[in-house]
């Protein structure tokens, strides 16, 4: 059952028609401006991938996929898309992207396993995009300059949508703090993953939370990031402190994805070097694809922020559970 925040006193700054019309609104603006920034080009992109093919996004490891056949297909089993996180870096060798270009699709996904609140439905949609870098790229400083690019387009946009609705008042920092996983465990032992990141985003508004997915000083991970994709020690989240609810936001998962060497030890380390024998997995081992930074931007999570909204589902419609729309309804949020 899901966990329901209710801010108080909220009240949506847009009603419904017109949330429609700016949800619309910022698509647009924001993919215009993230795009050329990045110097992205949109494909279309998969529903759904064959299970052989290793290209699902295997999450936190533990999530399950919605699977079934295909009878006409050769009985072929497919996923539904966790994320296109490898599918991504394969397209950009099948279709002959350069270095310095890149792609984005507009991405949707089920992760029917994911805890429903008031940020998380089992309903994903984000801007997933991958570009082409040199080895020399592979760096913490290249990496910082591309969260600064994408922090500036979506506060570009949201310039652009105050001033076509002077009614919203949301505010975003340009301002990036950088900080790795390890510097907030060595300034917080004492406090969890989220709470670190609750008081690092209400002190900076603006961050990008470094180095996700490896073991920390402690034992523990601040989070889980599958081994095959990301770098974990050059990849990151950003994070938007939100005044409606009150805490720290994630907008994106992204990174500098892995190489060969990194690959190979990350498998190592997640215990699943059987996946090496996969098609992805021995294209990239051999040296076949290209070097890649990448991530996804959730659309529905922008929509969100930007709009001052409570809740996801005011800005997306998916399924939820009695409870949520009880409680949703009671306190006038107007879930789709």
């Amino acid at each position: 059952m899901s966990k329901v925040f209710i801010p108080t006193g909220y009240k949506s700054a847009l009603g419904m028609y017109d949330t429609q019309a700016a949800i619309e609104y910022i698509k647009q603006t924001f993919t215009k401006n993230f795009s050329a920034a990045m110097n992205l080009k949109r494909v279309s992109a998969p529903l759904f991938v064959s299970i052989d093919s290793g290209l699902n996004d295997n999450l936190n490891g533990v999530e399950r996929p919605v699977s079934f056949d295909i009878p006409d297909a050769d009985n072929t089993q497919a996923q539904v898309v966790h994320s296109l996180a490898k599918w991504k870096r394969m397209a950009l060798k099948k279709y002959d992207f350069n270095v310095g270009k890149g792609l984005y699709t507009d991405m949707n996904a089920i992760r029917r396993d994911e805890e429903l609140s008031n940020v998380h439905s089992v309903y994903v949609d984000q801007w997933d995009w991958c570009k082409i870098i040199t080895r020399k790229d592979r760096n913490e400083g290249y990496l910082k300059e591309t969260v600064k690019t994408i922090v500036n387009a979506l506060c570009d946009t949201l310039d652009e949508l105050k001033a076509k609705y002077p009614i919203i008042k949301t505010e975003i920092s340009r301002d990036v703090k950088f900080i790795t996983t390890q510097e907030l465990e060595d300034m917080y032992p004492d406090k969890t993953a989220k709470e670190r990141e609750n008081i690092i985003a209400k002190e900076y508004k603006t961050v990008f939370i470094m180095q996700i997915g490896d073991l920390l000083k402690s034992g523990e991970k601040h989070d889980g990031r599958a081994p095959d994709y990301d770098d974990w020690a050059l990849n990151g989240d950003i994070i938007i402190w939100n005044d409606v609810l009150e805490s720290a936001f994630e907008i994106s998962s992204m990174g500098i994805r892995v190489d060969e060497k990194s690959l190979a030890e990350q498998l190592k380390k997640a215990n699943c070097e059987e996946r090496a024998e996969l098609p992805f997995h021995k294209s990239l081992l051999n040296g076949e694809l290209p070097l890649t930074i990448g991530g996804g931007i959730g659309q529905s999570r922008v929509c969100m922020l930007l709009l001052g909204k409570a809740h996801i589902g005011e800005v997306q419609c998916s399924l939820w559970d009695k409870k949520t729309l009880e409680e949703c309804e009671k306190a006038g949020i107007k879930i789709l």
